[in-house]
């Protein structure tokens, strides 16, 4: 599954140079990403089986600045599945132009809320990820 979520540059978002500060890309693709997962099932799915999410890592190459009043469209999409973690895959454009303003991979593990221990990467907890799941329902 692919998702695509749009924001509007505003004036808090920007430096002194009068472009995106670096910190709010991370603020972009944060709010992509539970818009991601409101698209799937809504994070109550997880919550109901006492699951969380953590991010581990975060890997983001900055391609080209933007500004106040750009419109910025964010692609997430799942990149790949390890045993306990996965990685999303994150994609910055500038609507107007098209062209690449940041890529990212998120690395996260899904956790048990109890334990706070990661827990393995099911197929159906992949499938939910993905929207390969019938169900829609993980683990």
């Amino acid at each position: 599954m692919s998702h695509t979520y749009s924001i509007t540059v505003r004036g808090f978002h920007c430096d002194l140079y009068g472009h995106v500060n670096n910190a709010r890309y991370l603020e972009f693709m944060e709010d992509a990403r539970w818009a991601y997962v409101a698209a799937e099932s809504g994070m109550a799915v997880l919550e109901e089986r006492g699951l969380g999410f953590i991010v581990a890592a975060i890997n983001i190459q900055y391609k080209r600045p933007v500004g106040l009043g750009e419109v910025v469209e964010i692609r997430s999409h799942m990149a790949r599945f390890e045993a306990k973690r996965a990685v999303m895959a994150q994609e910055l454009f500038h609507q107007a132009t098209g062209k690449v303003i940041a890529v990212a991979e998120v690395t996260f593990a899904v956790i048990d809320l109890a334990t706070g221990r990661a827990v393995p990467m099911s197929d159906e907890l992949r499938g939910w990820f993905t929207g390969d799941d019938p169900d829609g329902d993980p683990a």
